[in-house]
């Protein structure tokens, strides 16, 4: 139910921001409150001065700290004066830093005045002034987004007022990177496409087709690179960069071979420039796209030619590498070789004292607890509980002080996992509790960060139109032809400024969405948890009738002086009790495993009822008995019946016959047929303590098979039909099919 509120929430949030920013576009917005504070060059307040907002008649004066509010709007022209002498006048837009020229005289010992804090920058001036706002602006870009698209909007006043293309081609160029920062890759595309139209470089050229990739346009982005190595005048530096982008472009779009050879390309020219960032990182590059073609073995070469190039560079390119490495052999299911790796990136990061080293691939930073999470879960794989759950505290503990919820989470799921198995219920219990609740926290956390993304787009919307109406100003003031053009440009903008805030909400619902998945997702392996809980129950659960009647038999035997036949049943049965728990572990054991297993059943049972039935066992030969996965103990039930219920009961000498057969290459039929009385009879012999206790074995069985079918889609298929029209005799026909 909160689920459902907390989606009609975000819809109805959705919807009325999209009818509020429509409503914007149509009406006229209200004037504002404009406050400031006056000061001169030194930063001393100016008190008394008259603040008018021409064309409105509004007017207000400055206090004893230079401060004022007045209301006026972006456009409105603002007057200042003392003693009645104007000392200059200029233009709201926006802006968060103004300066004028005291032409009055009348303030001494001023030749420029303030407007605006202390923490501002002037408005007007030259070449140092736009480079200082541009300065601040590149040093905000990835501390202060908002911050420094502002101080883009003062540098592109200059560079309108002054007409310089080169300096509009940097606005725009700084302004293309936040947005790469932002992730809003089309408007990062779009600022560069500016810039280049200003003045083509190739470096920004490079830049866009790096916004063009990452917004999904692979075609845009590959005519990009193409063109940057079609020019002349290209750095080997750029030629790596454009190659590597295409192998990015390739290995995207799956064309393996074709991502291999220009990550060789650019290979090659670093190799001959001896770049051992760029070797390390090339050389992983094709690790990744021979890996992804099915070449594992090439993959793990090119591999470890990186890790050991990488043994050149510094502590934290160690620890990225060998984190890389490890997460190739957890892919490619090489346990032991990724337990050393995630050791030996835990090391790294210990020995050069890093608690986190952010990657460039725009990947989650690799973090301490993160790593020995990684550590733990492997561990874990090895079922090497007591070293893999010391580490998976620690890492549930430095991610808690971290504040990282979604290690936590991991770290306290897998402890819970570990726990049971070692057979610690209540701390298995504890840490169940608490990553239920650590689900709920990182649901809310995810809440918040769906919110705080609207609000950044909605502010980002916002100071967007703001840099719009700059450009608009600058094509004002041309002629009336260029006034006409510029109307023109403004519809256009216009509709720009709406596709924005559709993007906007568009990015909100696929965050939604997101959600949605991820919370189904946790759900599904919630279920498949309980699933595997289950079947470990029911694996354990074993026949109580065969062990007793086993150890009957010994007893018998016993009894009868023959000594030796009984040590002989009793080795036969403990090795078969042996097999049984080496794999009451394991979802499926192959195949060859389970006939072993069966084959030594039989002859326990024969053994013991020599006098009642004969029996045989063909397997096919075509059958690859290592390539079939069965459950483990999934034939014996039936044989069991078998002799139990339909061949002990039979006056005259019976036959069991156990046959498997190839029916496809993915395919093989296993039988199980006897000629005893039938199951109609055998139920008429029963008592009832008899009937329960066989219902419950074959439900144990049937749930087994329900839940395997379940989590492994249809693997194996079980059909009982009695033989003869007389209800005589019975078989059993199960279909397995290969993983």
């Amino acid at each position: 139910m909160k689920q459902k509120l907390y989606i009609l929430t975000m819809l109805f949030f959705v919807v009325f921001s999209y009818m509020q920013a429509q409503e914007n576009d149509r009406v006229a917005l209200p004037n504002k409150i404009y406050s400031d504070r006056i000061t001169d060059e030194s930063g001393t307040p100016l008190s008394g001065l008259t603040v008018r907002v021409k064309s409105k008649g509004l007017r207000t004066t400055t206090n004893s700290n230079g401060e004022f509010s007045i209301n006026a709007s972006n456009g409105d022209i603002i007057e200042l004066s003392k003693n009645g002498v104007v000392i200059n006048t200029y233009r709201l837009t926006g802006s968060v830093y103004y300066e004028v020229q005291d032409e009055s005289g009348v303030i001494e010992n001023d030749e420029k005045k303030k407007i605006g804090s202390s923490s501002k920058i002037s408005k007007r001036g030259g070449a140092s002034q736009f480079q200082l706002y541009l300065d601040s602006a590149n040093y905000n870009k990835k501390r202060n987004p908002t911050k420094s698209i502002d101080q883009v909007g003062g540098a592109l006043l200059i560079a309108n007022d002054n007409n310089n293309k080169s300096q509009l081609a940097q606005s725009y160029t700084i302004l293309g990177d936040v947005y790469m920062n932002l992730k809003q890759y089309d408007l990062a595309a779009s600022n560069y496409k500016t810039s280049i139209d200003n003045i083509d470089d190739i470096a920004v050229q490079l830049k866009l087709a790096d916004a063009y990739f990452r917004d999904n346009d692979t075609k845009k982005s590959e005519n990009n690179y193409n063109g940057v190595l079609s020019k002349k005048k290209v750095s080997d530096m750029q030629k790596i960069v454009a190659y590597k982008g295409l192998g990015n472009i390739y290995l995207k779009l799956k064309e393996h071979n074709k991502a291999v050879a220009q990550y060789q390309n650019a290979l090659t020219i670093a190799q001959k420039e001896k770049n051992t960032a760029e070797i390390t990182d090339l050389n992983t590059r094709i690790s990744e796209a021979l890996e992804a073609s099915g070449q594992i073995a090439k993959a793990e070469d090119f591999l470890m030619l990186a890790r050991t190039n990488v043994r050149k560079q510094s502590p934290k390119e160690e620890a990225i590498q060998s984190q890389r490495t490890a997460d190739f052999y957890s892919r490619n299911k090489n346990v032991d070789k990724e337990v050393l790796l995630r050791k030996e990136t835990l090391k790294n990061l210990e020995d050069a004292e890093l608690s986190e080293v952010v990657m460039e691939d725009d990947s989650e930073a690799l973090s301490k607890p993160k790593v020995k999470y990684d550590l733990g879960n492997a561990l874990l794989k090895q079922n090497n509980f007591e070293e893999a759950i010391p580490i998976l505290e620690e890492s549930a503990s430095e991610a808690e002080n971290n504040e990282d919820i979604l290690t936590q989470k991991d770290a306290i799921q897998r402890l819970s996992e570990a726990y049971a198995s070692v057979g610690d219920d209540n701390k298995a219990l504890s840490n169940y509790q608490k990553y239920v609740s650590l689900v709920d926290k990182l649901y809310q956390q995810k809440e918040e960060e769906i919110n705080a993304v609207v609000s950044l787009n909605r502010d980002l919307s916002e100071k967007q139109n703001r840099i719009t109406s700059l450009e608009k100003d600058r094509e004002l003031t041309q002629s009336k032809y260029q006034l006409s053009q510029s109307e023109s440009r403004l519809t256009i903008e216009n509709d720009r400024r709406q596709k924005l805030i559709i993007y906007a909400l568009i990015g909100g619902l696929l965050l939604l969405l997101f959600s949605l998945f991820w919370m189904i997702r946790s759900n599904k392996q919630r279920r498949l948890a309980n699933n595997l809980l289950a079947l470990k129950s029911l694996r354990t659960q074993m026949n109580p009738h065969f062990i007793f009647n086993a150890l009957n038999s010994v007893n018998s035997f016993i009894s009868q002086n023959d000594e030796r036949t009984a040590n002989r049943y009793l080795t036969d049965f403990s090795t078969l009790m042996r097999s049984v728990l080496n794999n009451s572990e394991e979802d499926f054991i192959p195949l060859e495993n389970e006939i072993e297993l069966l084959e030594l059943y039989l002859k326990l049972e024969h053994s013991r009822f020599k006098d009642k039935f004969d029996y045989e066992l063909n397997v096919d030969a075509a059958i690859d008995r290592g390539q079939f996965q069965i459950p483990p103990m999934l034939l014996q039930p039936y044989v069991e019946n078998a002799v139990w219920h339909g061949l002990r009961y039979k006056k005259e000498k019976g036959f069991l016959k156990v046959s498997l057969d190839k029916i496809d290459e993915e395919t093989i039929k296993i039988e199980i047929a006897d000629n005893g009385i039938g199951r109609v009879k055998s139920k008429a012999l029963k008592t009832e303590h008899q009937k329960k206790q066989k219902s419950k074995g074959m439900q144990n069985i049937k749930q087994r098979i329900k839940i395997l079918n379940q989590m492994y889609k249809d693997k194996v298929d079980v059909f009982i039909e009695d033989m003869h029209e007389d209800k005589t005799g019975t078989k059993v026909v199960l279909i397995l099919k290969k993983d």
